[in-house]
């Protein structure tokens, strides 16, 4: 699933590529991925004539503000990716993917093209003078992002320290920190030298202070690698992303740890899959 670097890597590319283009039109090939409205002649009705201002980031959904040709207030346009989804930029001409959910069209026969193959993803248009969690309701329930000067140590410890649950499935919670997911709550586990069953009861402050610094570190690291490609992440011009071979721990079960050359383990939790050096994490 893509999180936080891969959705502000995709992110910063259409800030690039698609600011002041005009939405000529668009295709809705599967109804479903439309979250709202309910009909999509509606959806694409709305958006159409629009030019778009600017994307937002906010965990893990993206949010395009639209200006309107006339004088009314401007609308929203929001995308989560989900497990799979894609947002590539592309020619109108190139040959339609068997996954494609929804095509957005611009000028000079171009177009966003939203892929996903475990249609999961959604997308939303959201009214004008409405307010845009009323529509997305997901981003009510989001947490500080990482990047945020709110993201203190004491932010982090009034989250954790009353949860008896294992550090790293707290992680997940995006009502704990928005946007981390499995690669880089193991990641910055690893960097803060804490083991992933660790109860947040149980953890010190000084381990706190560590994981705070090391969320922000490792997922900074990977934006700078533009994302993790371990099976369907593309940025918007169809490139993987690098971080996966930096990896510290995500995906290594069984290689030698980088720092200290022990074996990198691997079990489960919540459901998850969880990896670490038992000698780099106490």
């Amino acid at each position: 699933m893509p999180e936080l670097p891969e959705v502000e890597t995709v992110r910063r590319g259409l800030n690039q590529l698609t600011l002041s283009q005009k939405i000529t039109g668009g295709d809705v090939l599967r109804d479903r991925t439309i979250a709202y409205p309910f009909s999509v002649g509606e959806f694409v009705e709305n958006i159409t004539g629009s030019a778009i201002a600017t994307w937002h980031r906010r965990g893990k959904y993206l949010l395009a503000e639209l200006s309107p040709l006339s004088s009314s207030p401007p609308t929203w346009l929001g995308v989560h990716l989900r497990m799979t989804g894609q947002l590539l930029w592309l020619d109108q001409d190139e040959p339609l993917h068997k996954h494609t959910r929804v095509r957005l069209f611009f000028g000079d026969r171009l177009e966003l093209r939203f892929v996903d193959q475990r249609t999961f993803g959604q997308m939303w248009w959201v009214p004008p003078d409405v307010a845009v969690e009323s529509i997305i309701t997901g981003l009510a329930k989001l947490a500080i992002d990482p990047f945020s000067p709110e993201f203190t140590v004491d932010y982090l410890a009034d989250k954790l320290l009353h949860r008896r649950r294992p550090i790293k499935t707290a992680l997940l919670d995006q009502s704990v920190v928005a946007g981390l997911g499995n690669i880089y709550a193991d990641e910055a586990l690893f960097k803060s030298g804490v083991l992933p069953q660790t109860l947040c009861t149980d953890l010190q402050r000084q381990q706190i202070q560590r994981l705070q610094a090391a969320i922000i570190q490792v997922l900074s690291a990977s934006i700078a690698a533009g994302g993790t490609t371990f099976s369907n992440f593309l940025n918007v011009k169809g490139v993987n992303g690098n971080y996966g071979g930096e990896a510290w721990v995500y995906n290594r079960a069984g290689e030698p740890c980088r720092v200290c050359g022990n074996l990198i383990q691997r079990i489960r939790l919540g459901g998850r899959s969880s990896h670490f050096c038992t000698q780099c994490q106490k």
